[in-house]
């Protein structure tokens, strides 16, 4: 069967209690990964929406003999969501479960449980001049409660809302202490679940990024031509977890997913500013010992920690500058290994985009009175400085974000069309340069490193002179690379300091003597320029053998099925071979020599790349990718050897023709990226009217889930419907349009999922019995 991974990178926005929604959206994704890994290891779990998501990848199977993978791999998130991904991204790489979060998030998730201590009313007398405001939102006929929560909710409501409003005022009333606390619970019960298989391949790492907002700023440097150097106060921090050159259970030691979780959810006014010190108190309580303590401190906080601030710097929620960070994801997608085919999906979870259309609403109303009365008076002083520090930073749209996966894909899609349209003129001149009796040799990695290199000498000798110009363009992208690698080792997150070695780095080359990158008369490279390409050009290859996977693609759809056995030993040795080149492009593989050598890159530039070259050691691989394509070929049947062959020999000529239009981004997943979103306002097949029909965890300004279990059963019950229906519309969207099933035949599969899920559910939620039966009514009467 033809393998493809769906490769899911999640960004899960903030939402203050309705981290609950999101923990049931997160809980589906996470059964499906498990489905998924049930389906490869051909071993069915028959339990709630697991067996149907095994359903599922079976009958797209069948269907489309494409035998599917679910791999969520990338995960961003931000203060509620930030807390989600970080127990999401833990049992997909410990292989524990999340079920025991569940229990935590109805039991804990409550104002009575996060209030602080010292905030708590000692009697129902406290805060005695506070009790008209009480009064006024509880008693009142018709007031606030009566007006927006439902009958059965009241009670509680009022009770715990009363003990809330006699709170301390003018101090955050939640405890910061007891929310690290509860967040250290959490992952220490999911290590005492039995864990099951690990929900990622061996080498597939796992990235997670979770946003923080420094309260008081650091300083960043900044280059520029004049003055030379200024500096900024920065904000904004991102705190990034990888499993990348590990084989560890977790994604982290505990203490530092502590750390992110509080730290990212530390919302305003109601928790107070996160600090290491807190931290520490509590992994004090715990007996916990943090080995990599000052490590990961100078990692995250590096200013200060050379300042000597770490444990005193004032942590906010990160949703307060990037509550949506799809940058960082976007970033995650460089030097991802593949195995076979991905598709690309960017999943973003958004449990209120119905803010986003009522505040369109009313800036169009502004608008319209704003030009029907030229006197319209600005902003006043709190409007102002409210929604400065309120809505506005925190709910920018996201349009740039997906305007780069748009360009991103579109490049994509021209380069497809380039490559399509050239290709019957590349296969005449390869034709043209061995003969057709090229088709009837046998490949050897002799004979395979021999055609490789007199194409890629036609190819630009054909070029003419305008290959000085894609030369001089291959070496800038190769410095480009070698810059990157090199920040990377050195820990530098700011691109924009590294003008310098850029500029170290071409005076090296020019000191080399590569003012003409090609032969005169315009005959292909120097010797100089391909004994440089030869040890330092790994983007090329890796294009070689991603251009070698999508041709190796299309021409499956129309091989023999009696031939898909040796087809398919082809199609795993070409990302073999291209994880081999991958591995070149991380750190881990280049080792402690390079690091060292890369802090001191910008002085001794020569000592860096030559320590490069040696770690990478490009021809070793080189000829190892020669030996395996060989053999591989070489069992191909004809029409697919020969279809091989011209692709892996016409390479150079589309590489002239297509590197110009990448500009030396390099395509790591060579599909265009699909965008999808999970929020109420997608998931419509069992109930209408989105946000305000489905939640109640919006009231009191998305805080209403910490007033009620009964909202908190609901907001998470849906949350798992929802996430369901969607990651069943994201499944079958992987099939083309003609092989997708019917409405009926997809509302179907929804049903059944369903179903399983209400079943399960029913004992767990004791206080959601009105809304289970009118569920279990409303999915029978649902129709396509």
């Amino acid at each position: 069967m033809r393998q493809k991974e769906l490769r899911l990178a999640l960004i899960c926005y903030g939402g203050v209690s309705l981290a609950i929604y999101m923990h049931g959206i997160t809980k589906e994704i996470w059964k499906l990964a498990k489905a998924s890994r049930d389906f490869h290891d051909g071993q069915k779990d028959h339990s709630c929406s697991r067996g149907t998501y095994y359903d599922i990848l079976e009958w797209i199977e069948q269907e489309s003999t494409v035998k599917l993978r679910v791999l969520p791999d990338i995960i961003a998130g931000a203060s509620a969501g930030g807390i989600n991904g970080i127990f999401l991204s833990q049992a997909i790489i410990s292989g524990e479960s999340l079920e025991p979060l569940t229990d935590m998030w109805l039991e804990t998730a409550d104002v009575d449980t996060l209030l602080d201590p010292d905030a708590r009313p000692l009697s129902r007398f406290s805060k005695f001049w506070a009790e008209p405001i009480a009064w006024m939102a509880l008693g009142r006929k018709g007031g606030a409660v009566e007006q927006t929560v439902s009958k059965e909710a009241r009670e509680e409501v009022k009770m715990k809302l009363s003990r809330f409003v006699r709170a301390r005022w003018f101090a955050p009333p939640f405890g910061g202490k007891i929310f690290s606390g509860l967040i250290y619970d959490a992952l220490a019960t999911m290590k005492k679940t039995k864990p099951g298989p690990k929900l990622l391949p061996p080498g597939q790492p796992l990235d997670l990024f979770v946003t923080v907002t420094d309260f008081v700023g650091h300083p960043e440097k900044l280059q520029l031509h004049s003055p030379p150097e200024a500096l900024e106060m920065e904000h904004r921090i991102t705190i990034s977890f990888s499993t990348r050159g590990t084989n560890g259970a977790d994604i982290a030691d505990p203490a530092e997913l502590v750390f992110a979780g509080r730290a990212t959810a530390s919302f305003p006014g109601a928790f107070p500013p996160f600090t290491v010190t807190e931290l520490d108190s509590v992994l004090s309580d715990h007996n916990h010992v943090w080995a990599n303590r000052r490590n990961f401190l100078k990692r995250i906080l590096p200013n200060q920690s050379r300042a000597g601030t770490a444990d005193d710097t004032v942590l906010i929620d990160g949703s307060v500058l990037a509550n949506a960070p799809f940058a960082q994801a976007i970033e995650a997608l460089k030097n991802r290994p593949a195995k076979r085919e991905v598709d690309r999906r960017f999943v973003y979870i958004d449990p209120r985009p119905d803010l986003d259309v009522a505040k369109s609403d009313r800036a169009m109303q502004r608008l319209q009175a704003a030009q029907e009365a030229e006197d319209e008076s600005l902003p006043g002083f709190f409007s102002t400085i409210f929604g400065a520090i309120s809505n506005i930073p925190r709910e920018q749209p996201i349009r740039d974000n997906l305007d780069d996966i748009s360009r991103r894909s579109s490049r994509i899609i021209q380069m497809r069309q380039i490559t399509d349209n050239l290709r019957a003129e590349v296969e005449q001149n390869v034709e043209a340069i061995f003969g057709r009796t090229l088709f009837l040799d046998r490949p050897t990695a002799a004979r395979l490193a021999a055609w490789r290199r007199k194409s890629r000498d036609k190819a630009s000798k054909l070029a003419g002179f305008s290959y000085s110009a894609y030369g001089h363009l291959k070496l800038a992208t190769v410095l480009e690379d070698i810059a990157h690698t090199v920040r990377r080792a050195k820990a530098e997150p700011n691109v924009h300091n590294h003008q310098a070695l850029r500029e170290t780095l071409w005076s090296e080359m020019r000191t080399r003597g590569f003012e003409n990158i090609g032969k005169k008369g315009g005959a292909g490279p120097s010797k100089l320029a391909a004994d440089f390409f030869r040890q330092h050009d790994l983007g090329y290859r890796i294009r070689r053998l991603r251009f070698l996977a999508r041709r190796f693609a299309e021409d499956l759809d129309s091989a023999h099925p009696d031939d898909y056995a040796v087809i398919e030993q082809m199609h795993d040795v070409i990302y073999d071979c291209l994880s081999l080149y991958i591995e070149r492009e991380t750190i881990e593989y280049l080792g402690d020599e390079f690091v060292a050598l890369a802090a001191q890159a910008e002085a001794q530039p020569s000592a860096m790349l030559e320590c490069l070259a040696n770690a990478r050691d490009l021809a070793a691989a080189d000829a190892l990718v020669d030996a395996k394509l060989a053999e591989a070929m070489a069992g191909l049947p004809k029409a697919e050897k020969r279809s091989m062959l011209l692709a892996f020999l016409g390479f150079p000529f589309y590489d002239i023709a297509t590197l110009p239009l990448l500009q030396g981004e390099g395509l790591d997943e060579f599909d265009p990226i699909k965008v999808d979103r999970i929020s109420p306002e997608d998931a419509k097949s069992i109930r209408q009217g989105g946000v305000a029909a489905t939640l109640k965890g919006i009231e009191f300004n998305n805080f209403g889930a910490f007033f009620s279990r009964s909202y908190r059963e609901n907001d998470y019950l849906w949350g798992r419907l929802h996430g369901a229906e969607r990651m069943v519309d994201i499944l079958l969207s992987t099939l083309p349009e003609p092989k997708r099933p019917d409405a009926a035949k997809t509302l179907k599969f929804k049903k059944t999922i369903f179903r399983a899920i209400v079943d399960e559910e029913e004992k767990r939620l004791t206080k959601a019995g009105p809304l289970i039966t009118s569920l279990r009514k409303e999915i029978n009467r649902a129709t396509p």
